[in-house]
């Protein structure tokens, strides 16, 4: 059954029951399965990509435990020899751009072999995948929660390993933060808090010639970033390619060298989850420990960045030791880890509630966009510039729900549901519409829609 609700700003034609969107939640995961990965979506990113690949298996949990712990193991395949986790496993369809021969990892001395794989990461919430396919086994069988216990145990070492590998060639300088050397490795590609230090960033006329795929699968390209973004999203991967994949010469020579906040928050968090199964699973107590280190550090960092006024977190240009003020939902770190003092949190609910966020009269579902709509520059359709994303929401309502604030989870999560109510799982929306951007049948939209619906 569904219920007819017309949107007179965008024109969403329908709104489907919870149990016929969790049916269609499940029927995307299953379309967008090839047998051996779910792809991050059937047309436009026909690949694995790293952080997407850990809430598809959420989302799979509710569906089947065991695929689930298939699609982390397949990713977990891919780490690199040094503990990197690459941001895209590749599949053999070639519909996406740039593939592997432009990443041109295959000569990397600590890429694996018999697969291939970009040369940056994603943020790192795997672990918090772990643990969520955990908890939703241990409500499954008895044979689901052997399986995902056995799995749990077995993987962390790799999981460990990963997050030793940021904190060993990812956090240069004196903040603290964790450091990206691409806006691909933020998730939030072409958000604008990469917009100055990408004015630094000057492709060179070495630049391979390209072509664009991705515009021509949305259609819309003003959806999408600018050929002048690829133009330098390009001309960091030669950087990379020219530096031999050395991380430690990578963070070193490229242009871009950014501490992110909102990453830096997500591994504070997810090194306390590492710290929870690795005592659970009696794994090495000095590997424990550093990972109660890790986390007061990465906190203290993300603490450190908050605003004296606003009280947002901060990005930091480690190349120019400039502090960037662009505010973005990236701004509401502290609330993801905590750390930072009571009256700072206090601010930060309340500028969250307010009306230039999830209290914006205007929106369809109140949930907070990618930048609020009364900053300039807010673009509704653009990317990460002004959309909502579902699994930013997701992310969001768990970490709340993990500190223990139920209402507040409750409601993100309800508003979340709203958003997607179309069945269209688009990979964002238009603030005000509901409009589904990007691309359509969006695994990880899908997956984190069916764990809400499935935790009502």
């Amino acid at each position: 059954m569904t219920v007819d609700v017309t949107n007179a700003a965008g024109g969403r034609p329908v709104r489907y029951t919870d149990a016929t969107l969790a049916a269609r939640a499940a029927r995307v995961l299953r379309d967008n399965d090839t047998g051996a990965v779910i792809t991050a979506a059937p047309r436009l990113y026909p690949h694995m990509w790293s952080w997407d690949a850990a809430f598809i298996s959420i989302g799979l949990a509710r569906l089947d435990v065991q695929r689930a712990i298939a699609e982390l193991d397949t990713l977990f395949a891919a780490q690199w020899r040094n503990g990197m986790v690459p941001h895209i496993v590749f599949t053999e369809n070639d519909a996406y751009f740039p593939g592997p021969d432009r990443w041109g990892t295959d000569a990397a001395p600590d890429g694996p072999r018999n697969v291939r794989t970009s040369g940056i990461c994603q943020p790192p919430v795997h672990a918090i995948a772990v643990q969520r396919v955990l908890e939703i086994a241990r409500r499954s069988s008895p044979n689901d929660r052997i399986d995902a216990e056995r799995f749990a145990r077995r993987i962390w070492p790799a999981l460990y390993a990963w997050h030793r590998w940021l904190v060993e060639y990812r956090t240069p300088g004196s903040s603290g933060l964790v450091a990206i050397v691409h806006g691909w490795e933020s998730g939030m590609d072409n958000s604008p808090r990469w917009d100055v230090p990408y004015d630094a960033v000057h492709p060179g006329a070495a630049l391979p010639p390209y072509v664009r795929k991705d515009v021509r699968v949305v259609g819309d390209a003003s959806e999408r970033p600018t050929d002048r973004e690829y133009d330098r999203y390009l001309w960091l991967i030669e950087e990379m390619r020219r530096a031999g994949y050395d991380q430690r010469k990578v963070v070193e020579n490229s242009s871009f060298l950014v501490g992110d906040v909102f990453i830096t928050a997500l591994f504070a968090i997810s090194c306390d989850v590492l710290i929870e199964l690795g005592t659970e699973f009696g794994q090495p107590a000095e590997q424990v420990a550093d990972l109660v280190d890790w986390a007061a550090k990465a906190r203290a960092a993300v603490a450190g960045s908050c605003h004296s006024v606003s009280g947002m977190a901060r990005d930091r240009d480690l190349r120019t030791s400039r502090w960037l003020d662009t505010q973005t939902i990236a701004g509401f770190s502290p609330l993801l880890c905590g750390g930072a003092p009571d009256d700072v949190q206090l601010r930060l609910l309340s500028l969250l509630d307010s009306d230039r966020w999830c209290g914006h009269p205007d929106l369809l579902a109140p949930v907070p966009p990618s930048v609020s709509p009364m900053r300039p520059g807010f673009n509704p359709r653009q990317y990460w510039r002004g959309p909502q994303w579902p699994v930013v929401v997701w992310v969001f309502s768990w970490a709340f729900e993990r500190r223990g604030w139920h209402d507040r989870a409750r409601k993100l999560r309800d508003g979340g549901i709203r958003l997607t109510d179309d069945g269209a799982f688009g990979e964002y929306y238009e603030p005000f519409t509901g409009e589904p951007l990007g691309s359509a049948d969006q695994s990880w939209t899908a997956a984190v829609v069916l764990d809400w619906l499935c935790s009502e």
